[in-house]
């Protein structure tokens, strides 16, 4: 025999109140940003990329990152997972503290927001989707991470020695031992009503009460870390190394590529990640694995264009 993980790390860095801090989800992103930035500087600098200047890196990152990040991801959560909600009460877009953003809702964002952004600068949209994907693609990889510290958007049932217990079970409609739980838990928690959220705060000070716990939550797949090195990391190495080793391939190569890969590692990662948001309309794939495969689709389009594109001027180009 042998012990899970409990996890009990705090979302908070840096902990003012109850609900306001530096909370390592926000500090992802930040981070993600910046990196963002350094990248797409990077390729400007070593020639690799000549519509932009380094001037203009900055403001771009930054609209990209308001426009269609933010606004991109929090609307694509609404209308893909909490769209019923959404519409009985729209003003719930602004509760950025309750959580809720969607990397497909997010990609979308920016794919808008460079459009026009290429357009308003007369530059080509897919050569410029080819650096940005590059660049934001780490960002994918904090962000699970952040995911995995906030103990949300954990995995299916595991065995596995290296699965992780994960108290915000204690949240789900259907979880049927909180009773015992808090029971078990007084004296620890303070107040006569004790809920999910107070255990949660109370596990992460408490070994006893994570002993507790560990009788009772499911062992779980570290998914968000699965999903950070496959959706993140890996996609980004991929796509690093192709754009150094072949420096003139045909605009839109890297976002096609970028799509696919992304795609079919989302894919492959939701098989290993409780699917809490439900399955697609046919019940086979979750929600997450259905909106990728069309993902494939445009990847697959962006491929076909860039290499038509490509055929074509090279037969207009003078010989």
């Amino acid at each position: 025999m042998f012990a899970y993980y409990v996890h009990h790390l705090s979302p908070f860095l840096v902990r003012f109140s109850e609900k306001w801090g530096i909370r390592y989800y926000g500090l992802a992103y930040v981070l993600s940003f910046l990196v963002a930035f350094l990248i797409l500087r990077t390729l400007i600098r070593r020639d690799l990329y000549r519509d932009l200047k380094e001037c203009q890196v900055g403001d771009f990152i930054t609209w990209t990152a308001i426009l269609g990040v933010m606004i991109g991801g929090r609307l694509g959560y609404m209308l893909l997972y909490n769209r019923e909600e959404f519409f009985a009460n729209p003003a719930i877009f602004f509760h950025f503290l309750d959580g809720g953003m969607a990397s497909h809702g997010g990609i979308a964002g920016v794919a808008i927001f460079t459009w026009f952004y290429a357009r308003r600068h007369r530059i080509s949209w897919s050569g410029l989707g080819d650096q940005l994907c590059i660049a934001a693609t780490p960002g994918i990889f904090f962000v699970r991470i952040a995911n995995f510290i906030n103990g949300e958007l954990y995995g299916r049932p595991s065995t596995a020695r290296w699965a992780v217990q994960f108290p915000s079970e204690m949240k789900e409609p259907d979880f049927p031992h909180f009773d015992e739980i808090a029971e078990r838990a007084q004296g620890v928690v303070e107040g006569n009503s004790i809920s999910p959220d107070a255990v949660i705060e109370a596990a992460r000070h408490d070994a006893g009460l994570r002993d507790v716990l560990a009788e009772y939550l499911t062992p779980r797949y570290p998914s968000q870390i699965y999903q950070a090195l496959m959706e993140g990391l890996t996609v980004f190495l991929i796509l690093i190394v192709i754009r150094l080793r072949f420096r003139n391939l045909p605009n839109g190569i890297i976002t096609g590529l970028f799509f696919i890969l992304y795609a079919i590692f989302r894919i492959i990662g939701e098989q290993f990640r409780q699917p809490e948001s439900g399955y697609g309309p046919f019940g086979v794939l979750t929600k997450g694995q259905f909106f990728s495969t069309f993902m494939i689709g445009v990847g697959a389009a962006f491929l076909v264009g860039a290499v038509v594109s490509a055929k074509r001027r090279k037969i207009v180009s003078p010989q």
